[in-house]
C-alpha cells in the first residue's frame, strides 16, 4: 500500500507539473489563429509581427543557451535518457536549475511560434519530479530501482503533456528501458494514468485534433498503409538524418557566433512563415486539426507545405532549442499522407492518419508507441489495423536512412567531446 500511494503521489505531482507547459501550448494555438493560414483574414500587422518573431527570438535564444541558460539547451529527452542509463547524473541534468532553464527557453520559443513539439520538456519535467522526490526521500520508491523511477516519471510527463497514458507507458518500455514486464508496466500504468488524469483537468482535451471517423475496411487500409508507410517512414528517416547533420554543424558554430547564426536561422524560419502564410509555425497540431476538419483544405499547396514542415523543425531543433519532434513529425506525415491521397484519389482523411503514424515511426523507430498515440489522436480504433501496418513499415523504412533511434542518436551527440 505504501508503494501504491507513493506511485499515485508521483503521478499527481507530474500531472500538476505539466499544467504550465500545456498552458503555453494553448497560448501558442491562440497566437497561430492570427496567421492567414488559420484565420483566412490575410496579413494583418499582428500576423506579420508573429511571422517575424523568430528573427528576433532565435539570436536571443542562442545567446542565452551559450551563456546563463547553457544548462537548459537541448530537447530534454537525451538528458533524461542519459540519467536513466546513469542515475548519478540526475542532479546535474534533471535538477531544479536545468529544468527551469529548459522550460524558460522552450516557452520563449513556443510563444515565438517555433515549429517545436513539447515532449522533450514534459519528459524532463516528469523525470525532474522523480529526481526531486528521490533526493528528499530516498526510500520513497523502495520497490523500484532508481533508473526505473526516473523512466516511469519521464513517461508520466509524456502522458500528462499529451493526455495519452498508454503512450507514456509504451515510451517507458520501448524507448527508455527496452523491456516489457509486469514489474515495470504495472507501476507505469498507475503513474501515467494519474498524471494524465490530473493534467487533463487543465491541459490537452481527449481528442485534441478532432475525430477521424473513416469507415475504410481493414483490407483497404492495409493496401494504403504499405505505400504510405514506406514513403512516410523514409520521410521520417530523412527528417532525423537532417536533424543530426544540422545539430552537428550548427551547435559548435552557434557557440562562437550566436548572433550571426541566430539571425540566419531566425531569418529562415520567418521566411518560411511568410511564404506559407503561417502554416510552418507552431508544433503542427493546429495544421492537422484544420485538415481533419476540412479534407479539401489547401490541396494544391500540400507539397509546398510539406517542404516548410520538414525544414522548419530541423532548423529549430538543430540549433539545440528545447522542444520535441513528435508533433512536428506527426504534422509532416499528415501533410504527406493528405497530399498523397489527393493525388491518387483516395480518402485524404485516411491518408492523413496513416501518414502521421508512418513518419513518426520512421524518425523515432518506436512503432508501438506510435500506434498508441496515433489511435488516441485519430479518435477511432477502426483505423487501428492501418495504423499498425503504417507504423511498422514506417519504422523499418526509417532505418534505411537512420541507423539509430533519434533520441539515442541525439544523446550520443550530447556525450560526444567538443572539438
Amino acid at each position: 500500500m505504501r508503494q501504491l500511494f507513493s506511485l499515485i503521489l508521483l503521478g499527481v505531482l507530474v500531472g500538476l507539473a505539466c499544467w504550465p507547459l500545456n498552458l503555453i501550448d494553448h497560448w501558442q494555438d491562440l497566437l497561430l489563429r492570427h496567421l492567414p493560414a488559420f484565420s483566412l483574414d490575410g496579413w494583418t500587422p499582428l500576423a506579420r509581427g508573429l511571422a517575424l518573431a523568430p528573427l528576433v527570438v532565435m539570436p536571443l535564444l542562442l545567446l542565452l543557451q551559450n551563456g546563463a541558460f547553457s544548462r537548459g539547451k537541448g530537447s530534454g529527452i537525451p538528458q533524461t535518457v542519459a540519467c536513466v542509463e546513469d542515475p548519478n547524473q540526475g542532479e546535474q541534468l534533471l535538477g531544479t536549475t536545468p529544468t527551469l532553464l529548459r522550460l524558460g527557453l522552450w516557452s520563449l520559443a513556443s510563444l515565438a511560434l517555433f515549429p517545436l513539439g513539447r515532449e522533450g520538456p514534459v519528459v524532463q519535467v516528469g523525470a525532474a519530479v522523480a529526481q526531486a522526490l528521490r533526493s528528499r526521500w530516498p526510500g520513497l520508491f523502495g520497490g523500484l530501482k532508481p533508473q526505473e523511477v526516473l523512466a516511469v516519471a519521464a513517461g508520466a510527463g509524456l502522458a500528462g503533456g499529451f493526455n495519452t497514458p498508454l503512450m507514456g507507458v509504451v515510451f517507458i518500455a520501448e524507448e527508455l528501458m527496452s523491456r516489457f514486464n509486469a514489474t515495470l508496466i504495472w507501476p507505469a500504468l498507475l503513474v501515467c494514468g494519474a498524471a494524465a488524469g490530473i493534467s487533463r483537468l487543465g491541459g490537452q482535451p481527449m481528442f485534441a485534433l478532432g475525430l477521424i471517423t473513416n469507415q475504410t475496411g481493414e483490407i483497404e487500409q492495409y493496401l494504403w498503409a504499405i505505400p504510405i508507410g514506406l514513403f512516410g517512414g523514409l520521410l521520417g528517416g530523412l527528417m532525423g538524418r537532417l536533424l543530426l547533420l544540422v545539430t552537428t554543424w550548427v551547435s559548435p558554430i552557434a557557440q562562437k557566433r550566436p548572433i550571426v547564426i541566430g539571425l540566419l536561422l531566425g531569418g529562415v524560419l520567418s521566411a518560411l512563415a511568410l511564404v506559407s502564410e503561417g502554416a510552418s509555425g507552431g508544433d503542427g497540431e493546429a495544421l492537422m486539426s484544420t485538415w481533419i476538419q476540412d479534407e479539401a483544405a489547401w490541396p494544391g499547396r500540400g507539397f509546398s507545405i510539406l517542404a516548410v514542415r520538414l525544414i522548419g523543425p530541423v532548423i529549430a531543433l538543430g540549433a539545440s532549442v528545447p522542444g520535441g519532434l513528435i508533433d512536428p513529425a506527426f504534422a509532416l506525415g499528415a501533410v504527406f499522407g493528405h497530399g498523397f491521397m489527393h493525388l491518387v484519389g483516395g480518402s485524404a482523411e485516411l491518408g492523413l492518419a496513416l501518414g502521421m503514424a508512418a513518419t513518426l515511426a520512421g524518425i523515432s523507430q518506436l512503432p508501438v508507441m506510435t500506434i498508441a498515440f496515433a489511435i488516441r489522436l485519430a479518435g477511432d480504433q477502426q483505423l487501428g489495423a492501418g495504423l499498425l501496418i503504417a507504423s511498422v513499415v514506417g519504422a523499418m523504412a526509417g532505418r534505411l536512412l537512420l541507423d539509430r533511434p533519434i533520441y539515442h542518436a541525439l544523446a550520443d551527440l550530447q556525450r560526444a567531446p567538443r572539438r
